[in-house]
């Protein structure tokens, strides 16, 4: 049986392998190589190799939280551009040796949930989210991808396969902040946080046609990134509560819309304050801990403010990568600014992986070639 070398997370011992016992805090990440068969090609699936992978701060939360809950026997990884190896009988559009883009979301398009327009949530709640959650993910020599033609995409002609691995998450997430906060012409947008997808929200929002945006972030490389998408004022979480700084800036009037994009379950508590009666709220953050997400009551008009809360997982599949990927070719979005590490060949992954937990004060989003 053909095997691939896989990049995998545990909690739990592995057959054939020692037990973890270093405590969930270790600073090295709670990864380990081992050979696992080849996935196995359904008639609607494909099998592909990737050909770069970025690294999330969801794998951090996966790695060193727990978050939505332990995964066992699991691989790693869900963000890379990738080659077709094999194709079901039935796929129409994807061959063997094509070079695709591949969404971190890879919804089953004949689901109910699909078909009520959340196909997110084929399958369950957040179960369109299927590598490195419900299914080995893409850190490894072969991955499988569930219904090939509703979630592969051609990779365009030209496109740098690191700039492409943008296209998994961070582009289309930070789009959904902005989907999510329904951002209009004219609208004073804040955005808090300005990692990599709090970028692509400042870029979505400007490029819905935002007239103002507020950007809450410190690292000077973060920042010089937030000014070449759109952003216009910057707030430091240093100087003070973010509430204070914004209704100073906007002469007490508040936002229009907030894009949630980092922070934790007390973060709605300044954003609900700052926000007009009639604003919107779109989270794209992952709460990685806590039980409950804290609400103002008072400053949420007690319950009837019309202050709009919405949080979604982006939407995937072929149609959403096609789109955002003309965005990139035609010039309109420039991934550039994000990539701040490169490294090549899969004994950097590790690497790769520390990095995106420790944040060094030049790191945005490192890829590896493999």
């Amino acid at each position: 049986m053909a095997t691939a070398l896989n990049l995998l997370f545990s909690l739990m011992a592995m057959p054939g392998l020692k037990p973890i016992s270093k405590p969930f805090t270790e600073s090295k990440p709670f990864t380990f190589w081992v050979e696992k068969p080849k996935p196995v090609c359904g008639p609607i699936d494909a099998v592909c190799r990737p050909l770069a992978a970025a690294v999330c701060t969801s794998d951090v939360h996966t790695v060193w939280e727990g978050a939505v809950g332990e995964r066992h026997d699991m691989i790693l990884g869900h963000e890379c551009c990738a080659e077709v190896v094999s194709v079901g009988e039935l796929v129409r559009d994807f061959k063997p040796g094509d070079r695709v883009l591949v969404p971190a979301i890879t919804p089953d398009w004949s689901s109910l949930e699909a078909q009520a327009g959340f196909a997110m949530h084929s399958g369950g709640m957040l179960a369109g989210w299927k590598f490195s959650n419900i299914k080995n993910g893409v850190f490894s020599e072969f991955f499988h991808v569930n219904d090939a033609d509703g979630n592969l995409a051609h990779l365009p002609e030209g496109m740098d396969i690191t700039e492409a691995c943008m296209l998994s998450d961070m582009v289309p997430t930070g789009f959904h902040g902005a989907e999510l906060a329904d951002v209009q012409f004219g609208d004073t947008v804040l955005v808090v946080g300005i990692g990599p997808v709090g970028l692509m929200a400042v870029a979505g929002a400007a490029l819905r046609g935002a007239a103002r945006i507020l950007a809450v972030g410190t690292r000077p490389v973060c920042v010089e990134a937030a000014r070449k998408y759109g952003a216009t004022d910057f707030i430091s979480y240093k100087n003070g509560p973010i509430d204070e700084q914004v209704l100073a800036l906007t002469g007490g009037k508040g936002v229009d819309c907030a894009i949630i994009a980092g922070g934790d379950v007390d973060t709605f508590i300044p954003v609900v304050k700052i926000l007009k009666p009639g604003g919107r709220i779109g989270n794209v953050n992952y709460l990685g801990s806590g039980d409950y997400v804290k609400i103002p009551r008072a400053d949420w008009g007690v319950g009837m403010g019309h202050k709009l809360i919405n949080g979604g997982l982006m939407p995937g599949g072929r149609l959403r990568m096609e789109k955002l990927a003309a965005l990139m070719t035609s010039g309109r979005l420039d991934v550039k600014p994000l990539i701040t590490h490169v490294f090549d060949g899969w004994d950097k992954l590790p690497q790769a992986l520390q990095l995106m937990k420790d944040k060094p004060q030049d790191l945005i989003k490192p890829v590896v070639r493999l």
